[in-house]
């Protein structure tokens, strides 16, 4: 199919552009750090900035809600602390039971917060011990083991206190530090630096329909050779104060990328082919493409096979009641709940919208390792194009 030179020039939905242009407003980054972030141009973004105060100055943009996101994250940092110092004075709690030197570290680390004989008091040692240990020379390995927690804790805050030692050891050898990934688990262990945890959550499939469905071309083949060869879609949602917030996405099972994204407040056939679309500005395939989805009314409907049709791209489905035939989307929603959603609590739909945004197009397709591409980041992966 041949594509009009205005098509091939757009490769951004409007969506898109008012949520980049949304998290230069509220990130308080620079607009070219922004840009870098999210892979593209400044002076793109610099347009994009332009048009949208104009259309404001029109009266034309939709009214949003305005949500108070730096005093909600400085109410999280205080109930951190206050929960740290809680923690802190248990005598049984926490790290402190892993030993009398956990214990002399964490005194150590609070000095100016509490008096020393208050806390060896409250951890059950003794002053003249504590500073006994505090004046002996640290062995050359606990040295070593200092200097690699503190690289550990700077890569897990990177990470968004997402990975475990595993993604952990890849980033550390990425900067180019020889370190097996037993001592960074050990010492994440004694630390109690952890990935974050799974909740469990349900499927948004409506399959209860009439209408034409796939046979499942793709066969869980899910590991694809090249770039825009099989695609995989599915939606999902999350809460907020307002209501659900649904997300649809459009993945390459080549470098596990999301291409395609929409959100929206209604589970709609709308809301997927709007994902579809942004993916074709994006990658603009070749006829013979594969499309793979459930089969939710929102995959089988009309608008959004005469889409595909019309691209030249064949569809494929899942099996009825079969999550695994498309598990690679499901890994990815599994992620986003785990790393970013269930550790929020939004008051608006705005809110999630943005914070989502800035998940999948700066962290997840540009930062984030990911164990199937040799811990490489989906960006990584296409730039290179090899498994390390």
């Amino acid at each position: 199919m041949e594509v009009s030179e205005k098509q091939t020039r757009r490769q951004y939905s409007d969506e898109y552009k008012s949520e980049a242009v949304r998290l230069v407003r509220e990130s308080g980054k620079p607009l070219s750090q922004v840009a870098r972030e999210l892979g593209i141009n400044d002076n793109m973004l610099h347009r994009w900035s332009r048009e949208e105060r104009d259309a404001q100055a029109a009266g034309k943009s939709r009214s949003e809600v305005k949500t108070d996101q730096e005093e909600l994250a400085r109410l999280r940092r205080e109930l951190a602390r206050v929960t740290a110092e809680r923690d802190f004075l248990k005598p049984s709690g926490g790290v402190l039971r892993e030993g009398r030197e956990m214990k002399f570290r964490a005194i150590r680390d609070s000095i100016g917060r509490f008096t020393v004989s208050l806390m060896c008091a409250a951890l059950g040692v003794s002053t003249s011990g504590y500073y006994a240990w505090r004046d002996r020379r640290p062995s050359p390995r606990t040295q070593a083991n200092v200097r690699l927690l503190n690289q550990i804790r700077e890569a897990h805050q990177r990470s968004r206190c997402t990975y475990g030692s595993p993604r952990i050891t890849h980033e550390l050898r990425a900067q180019g530090h020889r370190v097996g990934e037993n001592r960074v688990a050990e010492l994440m262990r004694t630390a109690q630096i952890r990935a974050r945890s799974a909740r469990k959550w349900k499927a948004t499939t409506q399959s209860a329909h009439r209408l034409p469905v796939a046979e499942n071309t793709l066969g869980r083949a899910f590991s694809v050779a090249q770039p825009n060869r099989v695609w995989a879609g599915d939606i999902s949602y999350v809460w907020t104060a307002q209501g659900w917030l649904y997300l649809a996405v459009v993945l390459d099972l080549y470098s596990r990328a999301v291409i395609g994204w929409a959100m929206g407040e209604r589970l709609t056939a709308e809301l997927a082919t709007q994902a579809l679309t942004m993916a074709l500005w994006r990658r603009k395939p070749h006829r013979g493409l594969l499309h793979h989805s459930d089969r939710g009314i929102q995959y089988a409907a009309g608008d959004y096979q005469r889409l595909l049709a019309t691209h030249g791209i064949d569809c494929s489905m899942s099996r009825k009641g079969n999550c695994w035939d498309n598990a690679v989307v499901e890994s990815f929603f599994h992620t986003l709940k785990v790393e970013l959603v269930h550790h929020r609590r939004y008051l608006t739909r705005d809110e999630a919208r943005q914070d989502i945004f800035e998940w999948i197009e700066v962290f997840y397709n540009r930062q984030r390792r990911h164990s199937t591409l040799g811990y490489r980041s989906p960006a990584e992966f296409e730039a290179t194009g090899k498994v390390a």
